[in-house]
């Protein structure tokens, strides 16, 4: 991604958890094509089970585990290429006298402030794609709508973006296979998202606009903070803050009651945050 950038490069900074474990993060500030970039990587471990894992799984609640994952968000400078978000992880736990219960979970989503359907496509058209080896349109479809379902603001009423792939729990298919799928979707999100980069890194563009993705910006940082289970998780078992919140934009304004002048780009967006059939 400091590729497609132009030459930016990214920042690390390695950090260790006391409880067990540790991680590094990477962040690019101030590039010509992202205004902010983040992709971290964890390998943390801990004695009990933090609440934000084991809501789906009642019975491991408390139990030793250990937990790694690969975390990334885009967020562009210019409005017309739209933020994105990817992360593949996995998850352990032992609970007391049982056998050790594993798990994957992971996918990526888009988020347009001024989407274009052929974008759009294209991004669903990947996810397809990668899924076909691992049960085919009918992995596609329910990761698809899990990821409607997940990437949802229910204050609001409206999806946070146009989806993409989203899952959790992912063994049943036994661990090499549930792991391949992980790293198809970690290895095949850059083939959804440059394309996109390319198409839309020098679109013209002024403050209107800008001010219109600040604006959406809230509402993914009202996702990250309200809904998002990775970042509940990472507060609650103890990790780094700088790390986990470096998915938020660095820029970003709320404004009261605002509405878009109907009939606008701007007014065109609310029919984009309602799941559809994108292939």
């Amino acid at each position: 991604m400091a590729a497609a950038d132009g030459g930016a490069r990214f920042q690390e900074d390695q950090w260790q958890r006391p409880e067990g474990g540790g991680g590094r993060s990477r962040v690019l500030r101030d590039g010509a094509v992202f205004e902010q970039a983040g992709v971290g990587f964890s390998e943390v471990h801990g004695e009990r089970l933090p609440p934000a894992a084991s809501a789906s799984r009642p019975a491991l609640a408390g139990a030793p585990w250990r937990a790694m994952g690969v975390s990334l968000v885009f967020h562009p400078r210019n409005p017309y290429l739209p933020t994105t978000h990817m992360n593949v992880r996995y998850f352990e736990a032992r609970p007391a006298g049982g056998e050790p219960v594993w798990w994957f979970g992971g996918g990526f989503d888009l988020t347009p402030f001024y989407p274009f359907d052929e974008d759009v496509r294209h991004w669903h058209q990947v996810a397809a794609g990668l899924c076909a080896p691992f049960g085919g349109i009918g992995r596609y479809r329910a990761h698809k709508r899990w990821c409607d379902e997940y990437f949802f603001l229910r204050h609001r009423g409206e999806t946070r973006g146009v989806g993409g792939l989203f899952y959790d729990d992912l063994n049943e298919d036994g661990f090499e296979r549930s792991f391949a799928y992980t790293r198809a979707v970690g290895e095949g999100f850059l083939d959804a998202y440059l394309p996109l980069v390319a198409r839309r890194r020098d679109t013209p563009w002024g403050e209107r606009e800008r001010q219109f993705q600040l604006y959406r910006r809230g509402r993914y940082v009202e996702f990250n903070l309200v809904f998002d289970r990775g970042t509940l998780f990472g507060l609650q078992s103890g990790g780094r803050t700088e790390s986990i919140l470096m998915s938020l934009p660095p820029l970003v304004r709320w404004e009261y009651g605002w509405q878009p002048e109907p009939g606008s780009p701007e007014a065109r967006l609310a029919d984009y945050l309602v799941p559809r059939d994108w292939l």
